[in-house]
């Protein structure tokens, strides 16, 4: 006997609905009652079950609003003439509980799919919007990789209304299609450019080797400038060739410029002892240093510049401060020549004893007016010429000077 259930003499199985009974079935497997109530037990116990996990995966999220409808609706057929010994009423009532709940997880589920649908829509105007600017630039390899990152993003995201989504792949697809065109584009035109600079550099190459036996150092010199400047105005080859392009052009360089050096070694060895003259020379250069006596110099000088060309060239790196020791000591020479000659200039000493000699007569009229004056007692014109005395005077104090300069 259950609060919930009998069985009868006849084995009959009935559930309890409010104050009437149910016929849910007969025991026949021979047992007593108890064993045939406590299998319909078990029956209600796994409905029970059911609506148990019901209650929890709605409550913790994990069973969408539909999904969630789907159930109850399951169980709710499941209820109806269940064949089963429990407080059935009660897990009506408990899965009409989960209704507002439902309602509950399909606004939530709403507003998430609105909140993913707006995402998702300012995700895809980015990419879409990124995508435009690098069809309409020209980073070639860095726009290409990036546009795969952006596709990739795209099919990531969720779809949107079919209207709007459409739009916005529409304008996608067209931006990548732009950039991959000109993309082709460029590099079609890159290739014709290339295999032209090839052809440039192959003919730059066999100049360049037929000149790597020359021994006109200056002028072999100036044409492999001149064709490096060439090599780099025709812009880079396939690149499957460019290395060994670039290889062969500098080793006919390099055979030229290392007989060169060979060359100028050779010529600096040879010229290490006239280096050694012209030191010896400079230190009977420097010795007229300070200039006393410039005629002497000038002589002195002059036979020194005879045996410093008679010496010959010198190592290239010990020339600069060769000349430059020589050259110094010129330049005391001159110097000492120009101050000479402006010491004792014809035309200077000329122009000194005309203004003394005009200075002497104006001071001698202005000292007759001012005897003539004071004589007259005119004291404001004696004044007056007394300053004026007094100011050629020191004009002809200082023409003396110059001329007793001129003249030393």
């Amino acid at each position: 006997m259950s609060d919930w259930g009998r069985v009868d003499a006849d084995g009959n199985v009935y559930v309890k609905e409010g104050d009437a009974e149910r016929l849910i079935g007969q025991w026949v497997a021979g047992g007593d009652a108890e064993e045939a109530l406590a299998f319909y037990v078990r029956r209600f116990d796994n409905l029970q079950t059911e609506v148990d996990l019901l209650e929890k995966r709605l409550e913790s999220g994990k069973l969408s609003a539909e999904d969630a409808e789907k159930a109850i609706s399951t169980v709710r057929e499941q209820l109806v003439d269940a064949h089963a010994v429990g407080d059935l009423a009660s897990l009506s009532t408990r899965l009409d509980a989960l209704e507002p709940k439902l309602e509950e997880a399909r606004a939530k589920r709403k507003a998430e799919r609105e909140k993913r649908n707006a995402e998702s829509a300012e995700a895809k105007n980015r990419i879409v919007a990124e995508a435009e600017k690098i069809a309409a630039g020209r980073d070639w390899r860095a726009g290409a990789d990036r546009l795969r990152v952006l596709l990739d993003e795209w099919k990531e995201l969720p779809r949107l209304s079919k209207g709007a989504d459409d739009e916005l792949w529409h304008r996608f697809s067209s931006a990548r299609t732009a950039f991959t065109k000109k993309r082709k584009a460029h590099f079609g035109e890159q290739n014709v450019a290339r295999e032209q600079a090839q052809k440039i550099k192959e003919k730059l190459i066999v100049e360049a080797e037929s000149l790597s036996g020359s021994t006109d150092w200056g002028d072999t010199s100036a044409a492999y400038r001149d064709l490096m400047q060439q090599w780099k105005a025709a812009g880079s080859a396939p690149r499957n060739v460019e290395d060994k392009l670039w290889k062969r052009f500098r080793a006919a360089q390099d055979a030229f410029f290392s007989a060169r050096e060979a060359e100028n070694a050779a010529q600096d060895e040879e010229f290490a002892q006239n280096a050694e003259v012209k030191r010896a020379l400079l230190v009977e250069a420097e010795a007229l240093l300070p200039i006393t006596n410039l005629d002497a110099a000038r002589k002195a000088l002059n036979s020194l510049a005879e045996r410093w060309e008679a010496a010959g060239k010198v190592p290239r790196d010990q020339m600069k401060d060769l000349e430059g020791r020589l050259r110094a000591v010129e330049r005391a020479v001159r110097e000492a020549g120009e101050q000479e000659w402006k010491r004792t200039d014809p035309e200077k000493t000329a122009r000194a004893d005309d203004m003394i000699s005009k200075l002497e007569s104006a001071i001698a009229e202005i000292q007759a007016d001012l005897e003539a004056a004071e004589a007259a007692g005119d004291k404001s014109k004696a004044k007056k010429l007394r300053e004026n005395l007094q100011s050629r005077q020191a004009f002809l104090e200082m023409a003396l000077k110059t001329a007793s300069d001129f003249n030393r």
